[in-house]
């Protein structure tokens, strides 16, 4: 096998076992269970994505993830995905609704030594405003 092969091998490898490691781990927070500080310390170092997670997980308790569709490149996976709960918590000001959602956002995690160390996040904010009532529909145009 000659070195090119070698890393080539090796490089795949890596982004296969960080699919599965974001797959592990979604799906230990998607079973609606709370998502504790001890459970996210399993798979993250990243501050930011803990108080994001607690945060959400406040307003729409035992929320669940579904992956749409996931790419991996180096150390970094990116996936699409959509968040459905129930507005249960106050949610940045705005009192429980009691309206399920059903939300798409993607996510890009970085991932070393089987952990998540950052992520960066878009989020359809604007869908999920719509369907807790908080701002009407768009109107189609005309």
């Amino acid at each position: 096998m000659n070195v090119y092969t070698f890393i080539k091998i090796n490089f795949m490898d890596q982004q296969q076992k960080n699919k599965e490691f974001i797959v592990n781990y979604l799906t230990a927070l998607a079973t609606g269970v709370p998502k504790t500080r001890a459970l996210l310390e399993k798979y993250m170092t990243d501050e930011a994505l803990i108080g994001h997670i607690e945060f959400f997980d406040a307003a729409f308790p035992g929320y669940e993830v579904y992956i749409d569709e996931m790419t991996a490149e180096g150390n970094r996976v990116i996936v699409q995905a959509r968040l459905k709960g129930t507005h249960m918590g106050d949610l940045g000001g705005i009192p429980p609704t009691h309206k399920t959602v059903d939300f798409p956002f993607v996510i890009k995690y970085e991932i070393e030594d089987n952990m998540i160390v950052n992520h960066w996040m878009l989020a359809d904010q604007m869908e999920l405003m719509q369907q807790l009532g908080v701002i009407p529909e768009a109107q189609a145009a005309h």
